[in-house]
């Protein structure tokens, strides 16, 4: 079993327009509106992969009702926590001249410490048996900052391998309990450890707890530093379209193949060709079978061995590291 957490669950809104422009007026040409937050997406793409994924986490008010019924509308076994807060709303303007996405994520709701209690007594039930827990996004206001570090100690309690996705100081606070997997894009890697070079980055925070870094590239691939080797994982082409769920599309791929006990190579490629499929679709949580299929046997591997400095500052001083 697979259990995704997605503390601050969202209902997903997502405009189509030609172009977008500042300070002008825009035609919306579709509009999309489903349950998300970067969790319930995982959830979608592991359904896909014919996982039957439990989804948990907080979700209140109208909004979060919207979203609980359409959990259940898609299939999607709904196991969140009712709050009295109104769940938050997001929204993704897409444009189809360059295919590039202008996000606007809601703060989400205020989560008293009972609130918070009663979740963490249902998570610590509902990840008995569970082979990997996925833990996705951002936290809403009022919960402790070690919340997400709690979580991963509970899971590796029950035997579970842990997948984090999460930024700033979430995942820092994080890291301190030693998750499996962290997923941090380059931007978010930079913003935490302070370091330009992905590759540094990333073994800083190894060192910091996490057991395995797979840092996002976006169209670029992957690149991940894990106790069995370092692989980078690069696409046969780039897409274009709406990238905002590929990351989680990328997340599903690494909870499917732990779940399996898949090596990382294969891990990897599956990745990456899962992450492009979610590409060209409208919305977050959708995968294009046909690039999916495609991709899956076009995704390069290769193993490198590179020397790493023990942190980013050791970097400055080590002139001759190689990426």
């Amino acid at each position: 079993m697979i259990v995704t957490v997605t503390l601050n669950a969202a209902l997903d809104v997502t405009w189509d327009v030609a172009e977008l422009r500042p300070r002008t007026s825009h035609r919306v040409h579709t509009t999309h509106e489903r349950a998300g937050g970067k969790g319930i997406n995982v959830a979608r793409v592991l359904a896909f992969l014919g996982h039957s994924p439990v989804a948990t986490g907080l979700a209140g008010g109208p909004t979060g009702r919207a979203i609980r019924d359409e959990l259940r509308t898609a299939g999607i076994r709904d196991a969140f926590t009712a709050v009295a807060g109104d769940s938050r709303r997001t929204l993704a303007v897409v444009s189809r001249d360059d295919g590039d996405a202008t996000v606007f994520n809601g703060l989400g709701p205020q989560v008293a410490p009972a609130e918070w209690e009663a979740f963490s007594r249902h998570y610590a039930s509902l990840i008995r048996g569970a082979r990997v827990v996925v833990l996705s996004g951002s936290t809403p206001p009022g919960l402790p900052q070690d919340a997400y570090a709690q979580l991963i100690r509970g899971a590796a309690a029950e035997g579970a391998v842990t997948v984090l996705d999460t930024s700033g100081p979430a995942l820092v606070a994080a890291l301190e309990a030693g998750p499996d997997v962290i997923k941090p894009n380059a931007a978010e890697i930079r913003e935490v450890t302070g370091c330009d070079d992905s590759a540094a980055a990333a073994a800083e925070l190894r060192a910091r707890g996490a057991r395995t870094v797979v840092v996002s590239a976006g169209p670029d691939g992957l690149h991940a530093i894990t106790p069995e080797g370092t692989w980078r994982a690069t696409p046969p082409e780039q897409l274009s379209g709406n990238p905002t769920g590929a990351g989680d599309a990328c997340v599903a791929a690494i909870a499917s193949g732990l779940a399996a006990c898949a090596p990382w190579p294969d891990i990897l490629r599956e990745a990456v060709a899962l992450s492009a499929a979610a590409v060209p679709c409208a919305v977050a949580g959708d995968i294009d079978a046909a690039v999916y299929l495609r991709f899956r046997r076009e995704v390069r591997v290769d193993e490198v061995r590179p020397r790493y400095p023990r942190n980013c500052s050791e970097l400055l001083e080590n002139e001759a590291f190689q990426t």
